[in-house]
């Protein structure tokens, strides 16, 4: 058996090969030693690990495993999920919505970061727990689904009022920016939680398609565990990537590139 781990800030991301195909699981960062412990009794596996917590990990493990640099893991799990889906691109901008988000280009065997922002899935928590008091990423991206950003968002048609605007009118002009001192009491969890969604993924597509044109591609693949069962962040990142000029793609099983490229490096 092959196993290869992604250890990040927020989960802990698992690819391991069997009965030659490929096993994906996935544990709250919590369960670090839940993982070493599954590890701790294989026989006969080849690990390698990958991630920002991969020292952490490795701390509880038996025996020495292999280890790899993150950004290189996920650009090979990103090339092999490609594969997988039938594609064969080979410059293209890939964007990791984590805890945080990072952007990097890549372009065949090379890839280069091109920076990222600290706007992602950790935000997306943090900020829907200070406005609602909600803590479970589930319930807070149903309630986002049911929730309207036009009471709280103020977006280019709304300054432009009564005249056509040199830009898209649907473009955010300021997000959380409508006069909300007279309905700030009146406003429902979903509208807030749909916002905040509406900031973290405008944010992101709007900085990696600025990143894409230097990196001479309109395709912009987007990975991470943020996406995860969040259908309204994918529709915001999806229009506002393709609003910009750009082509966005959701890589099947994404979330586990940085897994599947360290399981892959041990061939």
């Amino acid at each position: 058996m092959r196993v290869g781990i992604d250890a990040g800030g927020t989960l802990v991301k698992v690819a391991y090969s069997e009965d030659s195909g490929i096993r994906f699981a996935k544990y709250p960062i919590a369960e670090i030693e839940r993982v070493a412990e599954w590890i701790n009794g294989l026989k006969d596996a080849e690990v390698c690990v990958t991630g920002g917590k991969s020292g952490v990990l490795k701390s509880f493990l038996a025996e020495s495993v292999g280890e790899m640099v993150e950004f290189e893991a996920t650009r090979l799990g990103v090339q092999f999920l490609l594969v997988q889906m039938g594609r064969s691109d080979d410059a293209y901008l890939v964007t990791n919505v984590g805890t945080g988000t990072s952007i990097h280009c890549i372009q065949g065997n090379m890839q280069e970061r091109l920076g990222g922002t600290g706007i992602g899935g950790g935000t997306l928590i943090g900020l829907s727990h200070l406005l609602t008091g909600l803590t479970d990423f589930d319930e807070i991206v149903r309630l986002a689904s049911q929730g309207s950003r036009e009471r709280i968002d103020l977006k280019v048609k709304h300054i432009y009022e009564g005249k056509e605007p040199p830009i898209s009118g649907e473009l955010t002009a300021s997000n959380f920016g409508q006069n909300l001192f007279s309905v700030s009491g009146d406003l429902s969890k979903e509208e807030l939680l749909a916002t905040v969604i509406g900031l973290v993924g405008e944010t992101v597509s709007t900085i990696s398609v600025q990143a894409a044109r230097h990196c001479r591609s309109s395709t912009i693949i987007y990975i991470g565990s943020s996406f995860i069962g969040n259908s309204l962040l994918k529709e915001v990142v999806e229009s506002y990537t393709i609003l910009r000029g750009s082509t966005p793609l959701f890589l099947e099983n994404g979330e586990f590139s940085g897994a599947v490229g360290a399981m892959i490096s041990l061939h």
